[in-house]
Parts: C-alpha cells; sequence; structure tokens
C-alpha cells in the first residue's frame, strides 16, 4: 500500500506490610466519605545524582514486577480497586449500555493486491476484526485470517500483514498479551494454510515483498536475555530479507549499523518492484534519512540519498529514478519534492507540491493523481493534484471529521478511505479517481442517533496568547451549567494529532448527559513541525499549561465547574495527566492517567523508551534534566496534598512504557495525597500498551473508568 511508511509505532526481598487484612475491606471502600487504607508499599534507601541534584527514588523495588514482593502489592491494589468499583452502582449500568452500543459492524477500507480485494470486518462483539479477502467487491467474501481462533481468551491478536505481488501468500503478524514484540507467519491464500515460516524478535516494522514474490524484507532486534523480553531496552535493529520456505536462521542481512546503536530500518519495495527504499529513523524523532538499493542488480550497494537527520522524508512514489517524497524540509507544515536519483544533487530538487496553511498528514498517488491529506485546524481536507503539482479538485467529506484511507497504486481507478466524527462511527467510501465521485461502500447501523449530540470547535488563547481548538460534544438536550460532568481529554507529543473520532464509551459518557472535550494543545502534529516543537524537551510545559488553560476554559464558558470536571489520557497523555493534575490538584475532580510515561527519569532504561528522548530530552543533558524534574509526576507530588479522586490504569505486559511508571507513581501518589478521594490503580493481566486487546477486555475497561469518573464527580447513586 502507498503513502507514508510510519514505523509502526510504544519490584525484593522483605514481606509487604500492611497488606490488605480481610474484614476491613468492605468498609473502607463504601463510599469516597470514608478514610482509605492502602497497601503499605515499603520505602528503600535508593538515591540517584543527576547533576549535582539528589533525587530518592523509594520505590525502585517496584521495576522488578515479577518479585514476590511486587506482585504481593500488585494483588493488594488489584483487590482494594476490584472492591471499590464493585460498589459503584452504575457499572454494570455502563457495562450493559457499552456491549449493547458496540455489537454493531465495522470494517477497514479495502485495498488491492495481487488481483484481490482485503478488507477487516467486526461483526459486533467478536474480540479482534477479522481479514477477509474477495476478487471482486460483488462476491462473497471468504475468511482469510480469523484472528478470534488464536486463543480462548482473545489475548492473542492479528498485528498487520502484506500480500506478496502475485497474491500467493499473506504475511501477517501476531501479538500476545498486547505485547510490542510481533511473529509473523506466512500463509497460502489459496489454502489458507500456514507455511513453516516463523519469524521472531521484531518490534515495530511492517514486511514488504519483492516483486517476484519470493520473500520479503523486515526489521529485527536482537533476541533478548532470558526473562527481559518486557523490560531490557531494545537496541540495533537490522533489517533482513526473508525467504519463503527457509528458516529464519537463513535470512540475509541487508543493512545494518553496529556503530548507532538506536538507528532503526524500515524497508519498503517500490510498486514497481525496483528499488528498496530504507527509511532510518532515529527513536520517535521525526526526521529520518533514506537510502535505497537497487534490486534488478543483485551486487548493487546501499546508497545514502538523503545523509542527515535534517527534516522529515516519507517516501511517496517513483516514476523511474524520481522520487516523491512529503517532507517538511523548509515547510514546516509539509510539501512535496521531487528527487532524481540520477542527479541527486539539492540543487536539483524541485518542489511538486508546495506547503498550504493546513498541515499536509500524507500524501498517495492514485489514479494518476496525487491525493493530499491535510489538518484544518484538526479536522481532515482531502485535495487532490495533478502529478505535476497542479490542484486538481478537493474529496467532499460528509462534514467535520477525520478520513483515513486513499491508499493504491498509480495506475488504480479507485480508492477506498474511511470517515468517523465525534458522533458519527467510521463508515467506508469508495472514491472513483476519474470523476471525483465518493460513494458509501459500507455504512454502519448504530442504536443511537447522532443528531442528539453537538460537536463544536471552540478556541482558547493560551497564557502566551497562542490560539489552541477544542472540540467540545454534548446533547443538544444539555444545558451550559457548572453542574455538567465533563471529560477532557489530550495528548500533546510526537506530532501526534489528535482528530475526530468515534467511540461508543464517550458516546454512552453523553447519553448520560456527560459533556466530552478534546484540546489539541502543543506537542502534536494538529499544525505541523512548529506545533510540536512548541511542547517537546524543554517546551514541554507548554503542554500541561495548554491542558490547564482549556480546563479553565471549560468552566469560565460554564460547561462545568473543578469538582465535575475529570482528566484522562494514554500513554504521552497519561503524562499529560499526571503532570497536571500534580501541578494543579484543585482543578480536577477526577484524574484517570493510563499507561502513562510518569517517572520522568528513568523511562529512557527501559525497552524502547530511550527512542522518547526526541520528545522528552534526556537526564544526561543538565538542562533537559532540570525541565523534566520540574514537571515529572512521580517527583512532584507533594505530602499533605489532596488530589483529585485518582484512577491509574496499567497493563502488567505493557513493554512500551513498563507499568513500572504506574506502580511507584500510585505507591507515591498514595503516600502523599491527604484526604478521602480515592487514589487506585488498576492493573489489567495479561494485557499490553493498547494494541491486540479484545473487545471484552476494551468493554470492561471502559465500564470501570466511566463507572469511577460518574462517582468522582458526585453523580453516582450509593447503594
Amino acid at each position: 500500500m502507498r503513502g507514508s511508511r510510519k514505523l509502526i509505532r510504544l519490584m525484593a526481598a522483605t514481606a509487604l506490610s500492611g497488606y490488605v487484612l480481610a474484614g476491613w475491606a468492605a468498609d473502607a471502600l463504601a463510599g469516597a466519605d470514608k478514610p482509605f487504607e492502602y497497601p503499605k508499599a515499603r520505602k528503600c534507601d535508593q538515591v540517584d545524582e543527576y547533576h549535582g541534584v539528589t533525587v530518592p527514588d523509594p520505590y525502585r523495588w517496584l521495576e522488578a514486577p515479577d518479585s514476590d514482593e511486587s506482585r504481593a502489592w500488585i494483588d493488594a491494589q488489584n483487590k482494594i480497586t476490584g472492591s471499590y468499583l464493585s460498589e459503584i452502582p452504575e457499572r454494570e449500568t455502563f457495562r450493559k449500555r457499552l456491549t449493547e452500543l458496540w455489537n454493531y459492524e465495522r470494517y477497514s477500507p479495502p485495498h488491492k493486491k495481487g488481483g484481490r480485494y482485503y478488507f477487516k470486518k467486526n461483526d459486533g462483539l467478536q474480540n479482534h476484526d477479522v481479514l477477509y479477502t474477495t476478487k471482486t467487491l460483488s462476491d462473497e467474501p471468504a475468511v482469510l485470517i480469523d484472528p478470534n481462533k488464536f486463543s480462548a481468551d482473545g489475548t492473542v491478536a492479528m498485528y498487520g500483514y502484506d500480500v506478496s505481488e502475485n497474491g500467493k501468500y499473506i504475511a501477517y503478524g501476531i501479538v500476545k498479551a498486547g505485547s510490542d514484540w510481533v511473529e509473523w507467519r506466512v500463509r497460502d491464500i489459496e489454502t489458507g494454510k500456514d507455511l513453516d515460516d516463523h519469524l521472531e524478535w521484531t518490534k515495530f516494522t511492517s514486511p514488504s515483498w519483492t516483486a517476484d514474490s519470493k520473500g520479503f524484507f523486515y526489521g529485527r532486534f536482537p533476541k533478548p536475555k532470558e526473562g527481559a523480553a518486557l523490560q531490557e531496552a531494545n537496541y540495533f535493529q537490522k533489517l533482513y530479507y526473508h525467504r519463503v520456505g527457509t528458516p529464519q536462521s537463513a535470512d540475509t542481512l541487508v543493512y545494518e549499523r553496529p556503530d548507532q546503536k538506536e538507528w532503526g530500518f524500515s524497508g519498503y519495495v517500490t510498486d514497481d518492484g525496483r528499488y528498496l527504499i530504507i527509511s532510518v529513523s532515529k527513536g520517535t524523532e521525526r526526521n529520518n534519512l533514506v537510502l535505497y538499493k537497487d534490486l534488478k542488480d543483485d551486487k548493487s550497494k546501499v546508497v545514502e540519498l538523503i545523509d542527515k537527520f535534517e527534516a522529515k522524508y516519507n517516501f511517496v512514489d517513483n516514476d523511474g529514478t524520481v522520487f516523491w517524497f512529503q517532507t517538511d524540509l523548509d515547510a514546516p507544515r509539509g510539501r512535496v519534492i521531487a528527487i532524481d536519483i540520477e542527479n541527486p544533487e539539492r540543487t536539483r530538487w524541485k518542489q511538486v507540491i508546495k506547503q498550504r496553511i493546513d498541515a499536509l498528514r500524507s500524501a498517495t498517488t492514485v489514479g494518476g493523481k496525487f491525493i493530499g491529506r491535510y489538518l484544518a485546524n484538526a479536522a481532515t481536507r482531502i485535495i487532490v493534484y495533478n502529478l505535476d503539482g497542479t490542484e486538481a479538485g478537493e474529496v467532499e467529506l460528509p462534514g467535520i471529521g477525520s478520513a483515513r484511507g486513499f491508499d493504491g497504486r498509480r495506475d488504480d481507478p479507485e480508492t477506498f478511505y474511511s470517515f468517523k466524527s465525534y458522533t458519527q462511527p467510521t463508515a467506508i467510501y469508495r472514491y472513483d479517481v476519474s470523476t471525483g465521485v465518493s460513494s458509501v461502500f459500507r455504512e454502519p447501523k448504530i442504536g443511537f442517533n447522532p443528531q442528539q449530540y453537538t460537536t463544536r470547535q471552540m478556541f482558547f488563547r493560551t497564557k502566551d496568547n497562542v490560539e489552541v481548538p477544542i472540540y467540545v460534544n454534548y446533547p443538544k438536550r444539555m444545558m451550559r451549567r457548572a453542574e455538567n460532568p465533563t471529560y477532557l481529554y489530550g495528548y500533546g507529543g510526537f506530532d501526534i494529532a489528535i482528530e475526530p473520532f468515534f467511540s461508543v464509551a464517550n458516546l454512552v459518557w453523553m447519553e448520560r448527559g456527560g459533556v466530552f472535550a478534546v484540546a489539541n494543545i502543543r506537542g502534536g502534529g494538529e499544525y505541523g513541525k512548529e506545533w510540536h516543537d512548541a511542547g517537546k524537551k524543554l517546551n514541554k510545559q507548554n503542554c500541561f499549561d495548554d491542558f490547564v488553560t482549556a480546563a479553565e476554559f471549560l468552566i469560565e464558558y460554564h460547561f462545568t465547574r473543578p469538582e465535575k470536571l475529570a482528566i484522562g489520557g494514554g500513554s504521552n497523555g497519561g503524562l499529560l495527566v499526571g503532570a497536571c493534575m500534580t501541578q494543579r490538584p484543585d482543578l480536577f475532580g477526577a484524574a484517570v492517567p493510563q499507561v502513562g510515561v510518569l517517572d520522568m527519569l528513568r523511562f529512557e532504561r527501559f525497552t524502547i523508551g530511550w527512542a522518547w528522548v526526541s520528545d522528552y530530552g534526556s537526564v544526561d543533558n543538565a538542562d533537559e534534566f532540570k525541565a523534566m524534574y520540574a514537571y515529572s509526576p512521580l517527583h512532584n507530588l507533594k505530602p499533605g496534598t489532596s488530589y483529585p479522586s485518582t484512577l491509574i490504569m496499567t497493563s502488567d505486559h505493557d513493554d512500551r512504557v513498563v507499568p513500572a511508571h504506574s506502580f511507584k507513581f500510585a505507591a507515591a501518589l498514595q503516600a502523599a495525597h491527604a484526604g478521602d478521594n480515592p487514589t487506585l490503580i488498576r492493573i489489567q493481566t495479561q494485557a499490553g500498551h493498547s494494541a491486540g486487546k479484545p473487545t471484552s477486555m476494551k468493554i470492561d475497561e471502559a465500564a470501570d473508568r466511566l463507572a469511577f469518573m460518574w462517582r468522582a464527580l458526585g453523580m453516582s447513586k450509593k447503594k
């Protein structure tokens, strides 16, 4: 498939004291009007020094999640949290309604390769989407891969796939318990049988088949030490070629850089089969290098085309020796350029599509056209261009929302895309490139009326006078008043844009009279490189200031008041929640940090955490250490402070943001907190960061989160 090739992108010796005792739990957990007793967490004497600053780390032992002491602490925490959640009357009401609304057909946009169409479908409550294939869209599709058969409990899922050029084989990935580690298999499409091929120790990679369909390129890390797969830092990725029917041990090493342990390699074969494009990344930094290899010559060497980490270069397509790239070089909001590899001097580079006021997020070539996906104030716009860069029209979308897809090949007459909004579930459209007409391909039927809800995009100004968009969603019948339970969501990092999305959980929240708001704060990719840069490293505090200002905006405009305001976010968004609740505990009634980066002084030491230095900085740099230490949620909890009701959510198999972040933050929060608000941690077993999570688990998590916020904001009835 065409388009931007993104990097598929991420406790010891003494017994637990103060253990949960039988008999007191029910009384202690019966309501927020009684004081809480938490499992006591031992404090050790660990102290670290950074640039002359001594920093205690009393809960370092929780970084060993499988020790006896840690397991006892985890079990005790889950027991107290489970008891509290079970006392919330609305919990089962939320779960029932979530299950009802989740039960609708969902599709992915079809794409064509090797003479067949492929798409995913979920009947509604299936734990995982099923991959179907058909030769024509009017034929009855056949099941190709059903991940629901991988495991009885749904904890094994399909990660991704790529089809060989002749349509004979499909390479597909398998993830277990939500880990980032992916195993790859090869299936004969006609027979539906798997071959013996089995590839291990891969992360953040997708296969790319050669034109002869004999094999594919992929990235692989060294095998971790025994027992360290979920925590050991991941360095020294290499690019390999796997030939179908051979063992992984026989794979050919294509490219490595033993002198650059942080470099990662993504290999992609051009549609004409002539070149292997190698994108070289360094962590999550968007700037990359570009190399290529001529596949027509077995003896050809890898050639450096872009040899400096100075800008982002996403390969779009090629016309012979002319390569097209989407880039932010001299264009912070993005443009498309052409480089002729026979005359690669920078002075010969040509601009094909110029920068617009909106941010270019991706570009593809379909039907002899460029299709550019832009963001206009965090909502999608699709602009079509001729191959010479002249504008050829705009795809009319169903409304303000998010459109994805538009994949294909330059000679394909059609393409497909998805569209969704905060109140409309994902629908699939077919786009005829020659006529410019979109038609509905699949449209879900779900038991609610989107006309009963309002989505308003508003803008607020930060304390440094920057205008930031915020989407506010609520029932049309609702009046703006201070008593409205409100859930504010954000992310703000890694050049990731939070576009309008549909969520059954958010719909259920609004059905009960809640407000759901999304602040498109700095640090994301909503307005291009400059917006991202304004919220990273030494500028990271801008993200938290923006989010706090968003909360104050909702209060000022009488959508809610602090006691009725909950905040949430995951991963980098979990950091956002943790920083804001520690900096402004008076502003929120509830906080739900999910799989959050909460220890800013230790994140570099685990799995892929080192890759986030591009956004956060490193403790090895004195200025960056000072900035991170100033906002690190774990290190800014103040004893004797009354914090909002908090539900920390993590997973025991999260090998991207290891659960130690949440464990240590929970222990420190419970020790520092003064007041009757619950400060709990929910630790999901057999799950990871987010990928591959079964539907049943998603519903359980959503029910617990909504019920917790509902009670924390004073909306719950007591049993």
